[in-house]
């Protein structure tokens, strides 16, 4: 008996290993291939690069049927394995939606291209003169969950700035992602540019996934896009270089001076406009002086939108169908129709609130009350800060830099939204005459 029981054993490691070596000979062959592809890239210009991103838009209108069809199976899956509104309202797509991402790559093709730009120069007394250049990274990893907008918003940042980008998509959107890289593939194909600009990790094992985070021989950054468990999961494990984005709890502090004709409004889009991003107000504090004549008016705008509230002992007070806030809730993200809320003393309190329960990510206050506002721009750490405005502009869109690759919220090479710039980096080109040291 146990001579069989060891004999199994030799066989399932003989198999473990044999799937692992199969894992590694995929992923190897991508990463061969996305550097020979960034070596290609970086020679193209910069009209042959918005040339391919047109070509690519056109091929998304021409393809909806076919990119809707691969979306409904993964949309119908995700409804039935009970998915919540949040993660569906971002894994569904469109012809909306697929017109919007094909119109990101026509607003990334007007926008100037980083790559080559002189950030500085200067000469040294030897006579060398340095320049400070803008380049590509290379190659550019994503991981990333349901959003299969991601695909075309990756590829576009990453093409026009001479990165080949690998992605891994998450599992529900597998069908999703398979055919819109397919499409962009197509069109750079017939552009005669090579198609291992975007590749796609088809294959859902996570053994594959840790795997990918591994693959330091190929990959010079990683970007991970999705929930605080995905981002957390590739910090802890990546050897790759990580630009950590995504999760936001989100908070607006409505102080004892502020617009409460505004407020409202102001909540209630960055609440409710749409749930399942990472720049929706998750939590709300309001000054315990204007609680009285705030909360009523805004408790019955946030249940005509369905929202949950859950609040401490005053809000309770003021909204009886509040339900009592923990100390969780203060840091959660919900991504859904629920927000916490608290009351506080001063601007000092909601500041010191915040930054104890935020991610970094998007804070606002509303007041008219110019010291408290500068106050809270300048203590708040987080990549954006607001000051009478909804957090849900933090987005590289609403910010000018077309799509986006992530909100960074971290502080080293990149902060906030990332667009072309963020996926460069630079090199010094140094010209001399025959000097020696």
């Amino acid at each position: 008996m146990f001579t069989g029981m060891l004999k199994y054993g030799i066989i399932y490691k003989k198999s473990q290993n044999a799937e692992k070596g199969k894992r590694m000979e995929y992923l190897d062959k991508l990463g061969q291939n996305a550097v020979a592809a960034k070596y290609e890239l970086q020679k193209l210009s910069t009209a042959d690069k918005n040339a391919a991103l047109q070509a690519a838009a056109a091929a998304l209108i021409s393809a909806t049927d076919r990119i809707l069809e691969a979306n409904r199976i993964d949309y119908e899956r995700a409804v039935a394995n009970g998915m919540s509104d949040g993660l569906l309202d971002r894994l569904k797509l469109t012809p909306e939606r697929i017109k919007a991402m094909a119109e990101g790559l026509q607003q990334i093709v007007c926008l100037e291209d980083p790559v080559g730009t002189i950030i500085e120069s200067f000469d040294r007394p030897n006579g060398l003169k340095i320049d400070k250049v803008r380049v590509p990274m290379g190659v550019i990893g994503i991981i990333y969950e349901a959003r299969p907008n991601v695909t075309a918003d990756a590829f576009g940042l990453c093409f026009k700035t001479g990165n080949a980008v690998i992605l891994k998509g998450g599992r529900d959107a597998v069908n999703s992602n398979t055919a819109i890289t397919e499409v962009v593939r197509e069109a750079l194909e017939v552009k005669k540019i090579t198609a291992d600009a975007i590749q796609l990790i088809r294959d859902n094992d996570r053994a594959v996934t840790t795997a990918f985070m591994k693959l330091k021989q190929y990959v010079d950054v990683l970007i991970p896009r999705g929930g605080a468990g995905l981002i957390r999961a590739v910090v802890e494990n990546s050897t790759i270089p990580v630009i950590e984005t995504g999760t936001g709890n989100c908070h607006i502090y409505v102080d004892e001076d502020a617009d409460l004709d505004k407020a409202v409004p102001i909540i209630i889009n960055a609440k409710t406009q749409r749930i399942g991003v990472c720049n929706a107000c998750e939590s709300l504090l309001i000054h315990e002086k204007i609680a009285e004549k705030l909360l009523p008016v805004l408790g019955r705008a946030l249940q005509e939108k369905k929202v949950e509230m859950r609040g401490d002992a005053r809000v309770r007070q003021l909204l009886p169908e509040a339900l009592e806030a923990t100390e969780e809730d203060y840091g959660t993200e919900y991504l859904d129709y629920i927000i916490s809320m608290k009351t506080v003393a001063s601007v000092d309190e909601a500041i010191l609130h915040i930054n104890r329960y935020n991610t970094k990510h998007s804070d606002a206050i509303l007041t008219q009350n110019r010291e408290h506002a500068e106050q809270f721009l300048r203590e708040i750490d987080s990549a954006c800060v607001y000051v009478n405005a909804s957090t849900r502009f933090t987005d590289g869109f609403e910010f000018g830099f077309g799509a986006e690759i992530g909100i960074s919220t971290q502080k080293l090479h990149a902060r906030g939204p990332m667009g072309l710039k963020e996926l460069t980096t630079y090199k010094y080109l140094i010209r001399g005459n025959g000097q020696v040291r």
